[in-house]
């Protein structure tokens, strides 16, 4: 059996001066595509920094480590994030609002993705393998026609589409998605998660943060709930994704339905 790619054992992560994740365990193995959903201030991004270890859990003396990614405790933060192809709002504001002020070309954008880094290459040797494998991730988003465009001057859509191509161009084992629609409209949002479907079928492991049910893909076999830093719910989707739990998560009643293609929908009730 392969090692799982996310172990938590009673992990806590304090920031300023309270808990944003409290006591989680949980584990998520190989090819479990599973999708994390809970309400704004939940821990959900806390949790996706305690996957690539921007966050550290508390360690406690004597105690198994809190957290183990792909099997181990102890890790360069870079190789691990080459394993990791994260996609997210965040991440797209940084490339376009950040120290770039959007200058980035969608080819660097996707090239930076080999050495962990956000936007204009300052640093590493881009062979031309390098530079193929980029314009084969582009072309593989149906991007390949932006690969010299900006990002500033590209859509929402078309922008996030070449993130997710960065996040792909290592051939990571896990594609973490954390509000990855977020600003999109209802045609480029379809669009994106398409593609998410096909690389789900692929093989590639997908983790999806969201607070959007409609997000979560048919390929998503395994929904946690999250709310104030804890797992409030776990296992099958069929099984968690209820009114009743759904209604206990956002605090208000909730109605669910399922559509003939596997897809769920929430609306007050």
């Amino acid at each position: 059996m392969s090692v799982p790619v996310l172990e938590l054992l009673n992990a806590t992560v304090i920031r300023g001066d309270r808990p944003v994740l409290d006591g989680l365990t949980l584990t998520i193995q190989r090819d479990e595509h599973t999708a994390i959903l809970g309400p704004n201030g939940a821990g959900k991004s806390a949790l996706v920094r305690l996957l690539t270890h921007e966050y550290r859990p508390m360690a406690v003396e004597g105690a198994p480590p809190p957290i183990r990614v792909f099997g181990e405790d102890t890790w360069d933060v870079f190789q691990l994030r080459a394993q990791l192809g994260i996609v997210s709002a965040d991440l797209h504001h940084r490339f376009v609002f950040g120290n770039n002020e959007g200058r980035v070309v969608a080819e660097a954008a996707v090239l930076s993705g080999f050495f962990a880094t956000q936007g204009i290459l300052r640093y590493g040797v881009v062979t031309p393998d390098m530079r193929r494998g980029a314009a084969e991730a582009l072309d593989r988003m149906g991007v390949a026609h932006l690969v010299r465009r900006r990002l500033d001057e590209m859509s929402s859509g078309e922008a996030r589409r070449v993130l997710l191509a960065r996040a792909l161009v290592n051939s990571p084992k896990v594609l973490v998605l954390d509000e990855p629609t977020t600003g999109l409209d209802l045609i480029a949002r379809h669009a994106f998660m398409e593609r998410v479907r096909e690389i789900a079928r692929e093989g590639t492991t997908l983790i999806l943060i969201t607070h959007h049910i409609e997000e979560i893909v048919p390929e998503i076999l395994r929904v946690l709930l999250l709310r104030e830093g804890r797992i409030v719910a776990s296992g099958p989707k069929r099984s968690v994704l209820t009114a009743g739990n759904l209604s206990g998560l956002f605090a208000a009643p909730v109605a669910i339905d399922e559509d003939a293609a596997g897809y769920y929908y929430a609306r007050p009730n």
